[in-house]
């Protein structure tokens, strides 16, 4: 075909070849322009990488077999076997292939410069969900990052440290706990309102706190969305009636829930001057690998890899459990409440073609 093409025209398709191959080879190593110099996490424990280590609480995972495909075979107290998709997520943005937790003891400002996360695992938007296993409520987080604003000026310099907080990409990822280890645990936010109100409720404080992120430089944000809840492992294994499907109810409010907040993303996108917020929602793309996990390469989803994958998480998940599997890769969750490292990566790639295009 190349044979038809002479002179100029030959060496101009020439060029545009090498022009483009030269551009697809950069797109893959992730070094093309990098808007975002730090990736900054709010969130629960699907995106704690180990805050809850340094706190009284039994939320942890900061043990044997967590992290056992993790870089070293190191637990660090995410909620996994590996990574977790923020990390997945950094990685893509060129950034570091794990983001630190901001209460490790062992990291530094150098580390958080281009990403840190304040996450904490069990907690939620109401403060009486961070209760419910005494963890870091979401407004401490928020104290955290002022906390981190300061020490960034100081390292970085007031210019530098603010070009980063204005460009920096803000991922929030919160509310599962709202819901499943409060609302339909604990008798308190029940009697109180219904379940609509109760959205409503949480949909006044994601308003609230991010309203607060902006107020503090924040302008490109990540807000995700719930899971199919009713599908993770633990509330299939109560589901005794419904032999052990999905909980149908419970993925009806994780649709409602994420449709109020698609609507809250673009009152504030319209209220905020300069916002750039985009929803990242988990729901049908991990509905779709419990659906179908053979296409996505996995054996199992109704059960989860660790112990008998039916509700050990934490504690309950130690490494002496015998029933553990061996390959972590052949199944959709890691625990009862959290996916594997497959998963995550999987779910991070989604997010990062499909919604975090336009910040890379």
């Amino acid at each position: 075909m190349l044979k038809q093409y002479k002179g100029t025209n030959m060496v101009s398709l020439q060029y545009k070849i090498c022009y483009m191959f030269l551009f697809s080879v950069l797109i893959s190593r992730n070094i093309v322009g990098a808007k975002v110099p730090a990736i900054i996490v709010f969130g629960d424990s699907t995106v704690d990488a180990g805050n809850n280590n340094q706190i009284p609480t039994i939320a942890r995972s900061n043990f044997e077999p967590y992290g056992r495909d993790f870089a070293g075979g190191k637990p660090t107290g995410r909620f996994s076997n590996g990574r977790i998709p923020t990390d997945f997520i950094s990685e893509g943005f060129g950034l570091k292939s794990a983001i630190p937790a901001y209460l490790d003891p062992s990291c530094n400002i150098s580390d958080f410069a281009t990403g840190v996360t304040f996450a904490s695992a069990g907690t939620g938007y109401d403060n009486a969900t961070s209760s419910v296993l005494s963890v870091i409520p979401l407004w401490k987080e928020l104290e955290y990052y002022k906390e981190y604003q300061k020490k960034l000026k100081t390292y970085q310099g007031e210019e530098k440290a603010k070009e980063i907080i204005g460009e920096a990409l803000y991922m929030i990822s919160i509310g599962t706990n709202d819901f499943l280890e409060n609302y339909y645990t604990m008798p308190g936010r029940s009697s109180r309102y219904n379940i609509q109100q109760y959205q409503d409720f949480l949909i006044g404080i994601a308003g609230n706190f991010i309203r607060q992120l902006y107020a503090l430089g924040a302008r490109k944000i990540s807000l995700g969305g719930l899971p199919p809840m009713g599908c993770l492992p633990l509330e299939r294994t109560t589901n005794l009636f419904g032999q052990n499907n999905c909980v149908e109810r419970y993925n009806a409010v994780s649709l409602e829930f994420n449709g109020k907040l698609d609507k809250l993303i673009s009152t504030l996108n319209k209220e905020l001057p300069q916002l750039k917020m985009v929803f990242s929602n988990p729901y049908n793309p991990l509905l779709s690998i419990i659906k179908q996990p053979s296409s996505y390469g996995f054996e199992v989803s109704s059960v989860a890899c660790c112990a008998t994958g039916m509700f050990e998480m934490g504690y309950a998940c130690n490494r002496n459990d015998m029933f553990t599997c061996t390959d972590a890769n052949k199944y959709v969750f890691w625990d009862s409440f959290h996916p594997t490292e497959k998963t995550s990566h999987i779910i991070a790639d989604f997010l990062l073609k499909n919604v975090l295009t336009q910040f890379l």
